[in-house]
């Protein structure tokens, strides 16, 4: 087995792990079926946004010179001679003393130059009163001008964008019809360990006799969030018989991308690597230098890459964060693949005792002063799910470090559910939080 001795940092397992993705293949694909895809090739407009100039707001188109210097004191009254509403294709000529109601988005009419907000007048019909010149001594006197948005040639996305709603509404607007994107990423998934059981034998586990396997349910939602279609296979036992014959099957089917769980570290029921290399695999990366998940291992087997994550379930996830979703989304010709860091600020004291880089879960409020404060969700040790539940963040601490302060500004990933608000009260620690120091596990 060609297999390096040491474990690799964070950057570089991510970096070996990456080198070995390649897109997958390019479809068409009508617009309104392509948000989350990645597209496969820059966009040019072939159209002008606006294609007119247009009124801002509800108002009076009107010649800026007429209404100079209006104010309550001094009204400027105009002859109403047209309304033009949003759509409409009349084109009234603006002469000197008149002018036009317009509706937003409508055709600015001949000879306007700006338009007057509605709340700077009497409303009139027939006549109006301006009231206030304000909008007509503006820059834009409330008018988008023709192409403000796009002109016809501007590149309006390129090759590796992902396909946002507005990114989508975007495409729409310069008739994109249908994109050619990047299909799904196709990942086959599977859990391995004597004691796992499926969350309808949940009497096992009241028994004492089993554990459920929550990996094979968090993290196919993980890798669906990220744009890919699972298949999880049964969970596997301990054999490395059983093991070789499911992944062999696996790899059989469409497979861009297999993920094991368990059974990566040393112990003597750890049969992954050594069944991945009875494939014809190869092992590139042998451990990670990282808390939690330093047992991971990645490579690949029969032209498919594999990443195999520890698993305790904390691990599992820290681990999917860092390696799993970059792999999906270079797998799914995204640009940009590496999870997003924020600069937070330390609510409490923390540590990082060992030579790794630790990833510990916080939570995230944004204190008075417009800067996150970072808090730990409890203890840290690699079995406890219920603290990466609670959060919104992974603190990165470069150790070994005995203290870091609190007050200390410390860099985080973001998890996709950061900003949706802080967590209620009752979703908090059952304690009251106090420093702590991450338990020293997988």
């Amino acid at each position: 087995m060609n297999t390096p001795a040491i474990a690799l940092s964070v950057a570089e397992a991510q970096q070996a792990i990456l080198a070995r993705m390649h897109a997958v293949p390019v479809q068409q694909m009508p617009l309104v079926n392509a948000i989350g895809h990645a597209l496969a090739g820059d966009v040019r407009a072939s159209v002008t946004l606006p294609p007119w100039a247009n009124a801002g707001m509800d108002g009076y188109a009107v010649r800026r010179e007429d209404v100079h210097g209006a104010s309550s004191a001094h009204p400027r009254v105009l002859s109403v001679i047209a309304t033009i509403a949003a759509g409409s294709q009349a084109r009234p000529f603006i002469e000197a003393g008149s002018c036009a109601r317009i509706m937003t988005g409508a055709p600015l009419p001949p000879g306007a130059d700006a338009v007057v907000r509605i709340e700077d007048t009497d409303r009139g019909l027939e006549q109006v009163r301006i009231v206030d010149d304000r909008d007509a001594r503006s820059t834009t006197g409330n008018v988008r001008p023709r192409g403000e948005d796009i002109a016809d040639g501007d590149a309006v996305a390129a090759r590796g964008d992902l396909i946002t709603p507005a990114l989508l509404g975007v495409l729409a607007s310069i008739g994109a019809a249908e994109v050619a994107v990047h299909r799904a990423p196709r990942v086959v998934l599977a859990a391995s360990g004597n004691e796992l059981v499926d969350v309808a034998e949940i009497d096992a586990v009241r028994d004492g006799r089993a554990i459920v396997s929550s990996s094979s349910y968090a993290l196919p939602a993980l890798l669906r969030a990220t744009g890919a279609e699972v298949r999880v296979l049964p969970s596997l036992p301990d054999d490395p018989g059983i093991m070789r014959e499911a992944f062999a099957r696996a790899l059989e089917h469409e497979c861009d991308l297999l993920v094991t769980t368990g059974g990566v570290s040393v112990g003597a029921f750890d049969h992954v690597r050594a069944v991945i290399t009875s494939l014809g695999g190869r092992i590139d990366v042998p451990r990670v230098r990282v808390r939690p998940g330093g047992p991971l291992g990645a490579g690949h087997v029969n032209g498919v890459p594999w990443i195999g994550l520890p698993g305790n379930p904390v691990s599992t996830l820290v681990t999917a964060e860092l390696f799993v979703r970059p792999a999906v989304r270079a797998l799914a010709g995204r640009s940009r693949v590496l999870p997003q860091l924020i600069a937070v600020r330390l609510a409490e004291n923390v540590a990082a005792p060992a030579a790794l880089t630790f990833y510990l879960r916080a939570s995230l409020v944004l204190a008075a002063d417009g800067v996150f404060e970072a808090r730990l969700t409890g203890q840290q040790g690699s079995n406890l799910l219920t603290s990466m539940s609670r959060a919104t963040a992974l603190l990165v601490i470069e150790g070994p470090i005995a203290h870091v302060a609190a007050g200390t500004m410390v860099r985080a990933l973001l998890l996709d559910h950061a900003l949706l608000g802080e967590l209620p009260p009752q979703h908090m620690s059952r304690s009251a939080p106090t420093p702590v120091a991450p338990q020293l596990t997988a």
